[in-house]
């Protein structure tokens, strides 16, 4: 129960991050927060649901593994962001390259063969 209630907080606190740094994703640690939290506390899940804008999409997600169109636009626009600047960083090191557009590419496809939840 510990255990759950420390990953959930972690994943909370690199999701508040994300608040003040733009390229910073939020979203995916406060779906890991919320799932933690599920388990060990779930009035801290319920607080993440009750935010603004962002959380309905969450509860979206965690409840039926549904993403809206705007959601996966979003990602997918983030996912390709990161490889254009990882291909700008590692473009003389196919190995760190390679692992990386493989990580982009795994996101990429988990977020297209999601449902919509429009």
């Amino acid at each position: 129960m510990w255990s759950w209630r420390i990953l959930g907080a972690v994943a909370f606190a690199f999701g508040a991050i994300g608040l003040f740094i733009p390229i910073w994703p939020t979203t995916v640690f406060w779906i890991v927060a919320a799932l933690a939290f599920a388990r060990s506390n779930p009035a801290w899940a319920e607080w993440i649901y009750t935010r603004p804008k962002i959380g309905p999409p969450i509860r979206t997600f965690v409840e039926t593994g549904a993403l809206s169109r705007a959601a996966k636009t979003a990602a997918l626009g983030g996912m390709g962001l990161a490889a254009l600047i990882l291909g700008g960083l590692f473009w003389k090191r196919p190995l760190p390259l390679g692992i990386g557009l493989s990580i982009i590419g795994a996101g990429a496809l988990f977020v297209t063969t999601r449902p919509r939840g429009d």
